[in-house]
């Protein structure tokens, strides 16, 4: 066993590139972080290419009526839920649009449940009871690309003709070799060896705000640079609305703020006086 663990060996599992952590003084810790975290950026740069292709992938199954799925666990999954869950406030899109799936379910957001990531069927269970269809895309995320949920819920999918996408931080990964649209971002070793809530997981999130970022982009969620769709959800983002307003008009700011209230969008107060 232990032979071919070794065999086997991941990135993600690599030994940290240092050592003796416990004696470190504070500033040593947060520097090396700060040198390891400074490589992220430019590992996620190397896959632009695939990441570009995939978000093509999902804006051609999105601007149909498709949806977008993310299946996970731990870190990678609730990674996910993040991102489905940011999408409606930042750009109105109805909630069902983008949606997070975790292993262990609502409750492995917040406390993990043991053995949840093992089961290879569970993700298609899961999938089913959002009546997944052929004109919806999954995407895997799963830091050691070997994630039995994960990979399982791929298999399922394209064995159903459901498109699929994949985000890993290994080379060659398990979920890369099975998905339509694999993004494969080695990340190297983490600071503490293995956690890959650290780089691996900042660099999940950095593809993930390119994914659905630049799909709503490209469905017509912001105009010029501005969310012109957000949702009006605190003070703050009315009076950023509101600052909109009077940026495309000749409204004072009580008017503008009126004019928003009334409407409830940027975008619908804009074509109300145009």
């Amino acid at each position: 066993m232990s032979h071919f663990f070794c065999a086997m060996k991941r990135t993600t599992e690599a030994d940290s590139l240092y050592d003796g952590l416990e004696s470190m003084t504070t500033s040593d810790l947060i520097y090396s972080i700060n040198q390891l975290d400074q490589t992220v950026a430019q590992s996620v740069e190397k896959q632009l290419g695939a990441i570009a292709l995939l978000i093509d992938a999902v804006y051609a199954k999105m601007r149909n009526g498709g949806r977008l799925f993310y299946i996970g666990s731990g870190t990678s999954g609730r990674l996910g839920v993040v991102d489905a869950s940011e999408c409606p406030p930042t750009f109105g899109v109805d909630h069902g649009r983008v949606i997070g799936l975790i292993a262990g379910g609502e409750g492995a957001i917040r406390k993990a449940v043991e053995h949840a990531e093992d089961d290879t069927k569970q993700a298609w269970f899961d999938l089913k009871e959002h009546d997944i269809s052929d004109k919806d895309v999954v995407i895997g995320i799963s830091a050691s690309g070997t994630t039995p949920y994960v990979l399982g819920g791929l298999q399922d999918c394209k064995s159903q003709g459901v498109t699929t996408g994949s985000i890993a931080c290994n080379a060659n990964s398990k979920i890369g070799q099975v998905a339509d649209y694999p993004i494969d971002c080695p990340v190297g070793p983490e600071f503490v060896t293995g956690s890959t809530r650290m780089k691996s997981g900042t660099a999940q999130k950095l593809i993930l705000n390119m994914i659905t970022t630049s799909v709503m982009i490209k469905l017509g969620h912001v105009k010029g640079n501005k969310m012109v769709d957000m949702q009006l959800t605190n003070d703050k983002l009315v009076d950023r609305g509101t600052r909109m307003i009077m940026e495309k008009t000749d409204l004072d700011y009580n008017k503008a703020n009126a004019l928003l209230l009334k409407y409830g969008s940027v975008r619908k107060a804009l074509n109300s006086i145009h």
